[in-house]
């Protein structure tokens, strides 16, 4: 009943008419989508919020703009430094700058030190002290894009270059001569969008030549190799405008980085059911003369497991919603309806095309039946070519698979085991800025920064107190911390004077892991000065603002993140395939090797990170980035071939079934795997750090589901588990089995 379901809507998609409607409209849908809507990179938002109000960090901050603003904002740090030393004429320049964006603030601006005010000796007490760095804040409104940062400073660099007469933002380090670099939060923010910026189509390009040369290796046919990228390329085209539609009516949010991974995924993912659908329709030309009636049968027995796939990867990444970290939450809808549409696609798009194009997809090695190479073969005057019974690569694998169950399981999962090991040895960061390449200008200013003042200037805290008018002797007990570089004298707050704040520089880098750790000791410390001040509910009338307590809410908020999404994502595909495959057992060994895989992917990638690379952290993100698409990617793979296995075992036994299922799966599972994991492969090739570790853990992790997990560890396990493997159903005809299973 089923099957006749899908001939009768294959027909309608691919038969002699159903084709044509369909490209039809498809064309047309994709025509006024991208005439009446706007384009998705339209509408990015690279400085949406990811905290809520609630969140402390954002509390302080606001508190700390409310009474304090003259230290308010977000502070663009401009760097100068001279190698041989800053000359009074330098000093004198930078002085006239000062008084100009005092009187005439940038756009954006909020505040600034004035230091054209002060006498030149004060002036050089704020020079580094080998005398060669100077830095000069300039405080930007919070609620500006970052575009509008980059404008604003793109003012000052022109104000600067007509002062000075040269241009010291575009001079080399190693030049001698005047260097100035924009860095401190506003400075980090302009470069991070600026490379996502100019990755979009280095990577969009990237991914394409490399499918394209993927699919041409693979099947050495011009014409299919193109048919996926139609796919693709169609899917894509409506997933633009309505994202971007979507955004202009406020409902979702979305940056550059979510659209990079999303055109990864689509061309990834969407690639692989593509491939499942032309590897049945490619099998079943060699014995239907039809190829209406091929792609029936093609259709008929893929199907189901794309569409399984395709809903498993959806509902995983909708479970994103759950996050409460902005650009976690914010994949969700991108991510989930590109796999939508991409499947919708697969299911329609590319059976129309494949019905257009025929036999001729797979030009010039057209698939025939026997009797119809035999047939021409005759009109050409040739031998009638004799069918090659020789087994494959694939058929002796699935043998193997078979005869050596236990061998292959323990060895698989002993391997597998101990690259996970090393997972757990892997150290994390929030850092930012260390992400970049070491040529980006603010990581160049914070170089300068960091070995010519304490690092901590480049993000400094704000530890602001309730204080009821009493004295807590705060200061001397920061000042008494070895973390803590300097403490400046308490400011009062301009509404409310029983409220101070004390500025604060660490001695450390104020991004790391080390720094962010040390935010719940300086609010313990704060608090107790408090008690002891007899004041009561101190935990109440502590605030911290700045970068690193920023950094230290991302990394509290991201743990309860992962506490939350994996269990759902882990629960929701357990359901799916307990549905689809209706079998507890099933579904417990096959999510219980695709967790295996990811935690040896996350091991594998620290080891060759880390130790090949020189990665001293990843970014924190990478386990619940990696995590979501290993095991929504992994566990397609493995519904594929578990589904071949099902079909068969209904007539023959089970040992057979899984020695054809790896046999006929071999193939496509193996070319989707390639392509998936050297789509996600291309992101290393890209200059932001996070994204070159996602991408290198995500590919591990494909790989070890496409040439360890799925050839070797599942069918063995399945092969081991017998009939017990379909439980609670089980093999409809019993006298099927082998003697080798009664046993």
């Amino acid at each position: 009943m089923e099957n006749n379901r899908f001939e009768t809507f294959s027909q309608r998609v691919s038969g002699k008419k159903g084709k044509w409607i369909t490209l039809a409209i498809w064309i047309v849908i994709i025509g006024l989508l991208n005439g009446l809507l706007p384009q998705a990179n339209s509408q990015e938002d690279n400085a949406a919020p990811n905290f809520d109000e609630e969140v402390p960090s954002v509390e302080a901050s606001a508190l700390a703009k409310d009474q304090f603003p003259s230290r308010s904002g977000v502070p663009a740090l401009i760097t100068w430094y001279r190698e041989s030393g800053l000359t009074n004429d330098d000093l004198a320049h930078i002085q006239a700058i000062s008084k100009q964006i005092t009187e005439e603030p940038l756009v954006h601006q909020e505040g600034t030190v004035p230091f054209f005010q002060l006498p030149p000796q004060a002036l050089k007490q704020q020079v580094s002290e080998d005398g060669t760095t100077f830095i000069q804040p300039i405080f930007l409104e919070e609620s500006a894009e970052t575009e509008a940062y980059k404008e604003d400073l793109k003012s000052f660099k022109t104000l600067a270059e007509k002062e000075f007469g040269e241009e010291p933002f575009s001079a080399d380090l190693s030049s001698g001569q005047l260097i100035s670099r924009v860095t401190g939060p506003a400075g980090i923010s302009i470069d991070a969008e600026g490379l996502f910026s100019n990755a979009d189509i280095s990577l969009l390009l990237s991914t394409i030549a490399l499918v394209l040369i993927f699919l041409l290796v693979i099947y050495r046919s011009p014409i299919l190799a193109v048919i996926p990228l139609i796919g693709v390329g169609f899917a894509y085209g409506a997933i633009s405008p309505i994202l971007g539609w979507m955004a202009q009516e406020g409902w979702i949010t979305f940056d550059a980085q979510g659209l990079s991974i999303m055109t990864v995924l689509l061309f990834g993912a969407g690639t692989d059911y593509c491939l499942f659908l032309i590897q049945r329709y490619r099998s079943f030309l060699k014995v239907e003369q039809s190829r209406v009636q091929a792609m029936k049968l093609a259709f008929s027995s893929s199907a189901g497991a794309i569409a399984m796939s395709g809903l498993t990867v959806m509902i995983a990444l909708l479970v994103l919603l759950l996050a409460e970290y902005g650009t976690i939450q914010r994949f969700a809808i991108p991510f989930s309806l590109a796999i939508f549409i991409m499947m919708i696609a697969s299911l329609t798009l590319v059976p129309s095309l494949l019905g257009i194009f025929g036999r001729g997809s797979f030009f010039p090695f057209i698939p025939r039946t026997q009797e119809m190479e035999e047939n021409r073969a005759k009109k050409k005057g040739k031998p009638v070519p004799k069918k090659k019974n020789k087994p494959s690569t694939w058929d002796r694998l699935g043998r193997m698979v078979v005869h050596k169950k236990w061998t292959l399981a323990i060895v698989t999962t002993l391997i597998l085991g101990a690259m996970a090991l090393f997972a757990a040895q892997a150290k994390y960061t929030f850092d930012t800025l260390s992400t970049f390449p070491e040529d980006t200008p603010s990581r160049e200013g914070y170089a300068l920064i960091r070995d010519h003042f304490d690092r901590g200037q480049l993000a400094p805290l704000q530890i602001i107190v309730e204080t009821d008018g009493k004295d807590t002797n705060l200061k001397d007990q920061l000042e008494s911390l070895s973390y803590i570089a300097k403490v400046e004298e308490p400011q009062e707050g301009e509404k409310n004077s029983n409220l101070l704040n004390y500025n604060a520089e660490f001695a450390i880098n104020p991004y790391s892991r080390e720094a962010v750790n040390k935010i719940k000791e300086l609010r313990s410390i704060a608090e107790q000065s408090l008690s002891n001040a007899t004041i009561d509910q101190p935990e109440d009338n502590v605030w911290i603002a700045g970068q690193t307590a920023e950094q230290y809410d991302t990394l509290q908020i991201t743990n309860r993140d992962s506490k939350v999404i994996i269990p759902v994502i882990i629960g929701m595909i357990a359901l799916l395939l307990v549905l689809y495959l209706r079998s507890l057992t099933a579904m417990v060994y096959l999510m219980a090797t695709v967790l295996l895989s990811y935690f040896s992917a996350l091991g594998i990638g620290w080891i060759i990170l880390h130790y090949g690379f020189g990665v001293a952290e990843l970014q924190g993100f990478i386990p619940l980035y990696s995590f979501v698409f290993i095991v929504a990617l992994g566990e397609d793979y493995n519904i594929f071939m578990i589904s071949s296995i099902w079909k068969k075992s209904r007539v023959m036994g089970i040992s057979k079934a899984i020695s054809e299922g790896v046999s006929e799966t071999g193939s496509v599972i193996t070319s989707a795997g390639l392509i998936l994991a050297g789509t996600f492969a291309v992101l290393i090739t890209l200059p932001i750090q996070v994204l070159v570790q996602f991408g290198t853990v995500t590919a591990i992790g494909v790989l070890l589901d496409t040439f360890v997990v799925r050839p070797f560890l599942v069918p063995s396990l399945t092969g081991i588990l017998g009939q017990r493997a379909f439980w609670p159903g089980k093999i409809n005809s019993a006298k099927q089995k082998s003697s080798s299973e009664r046993a």
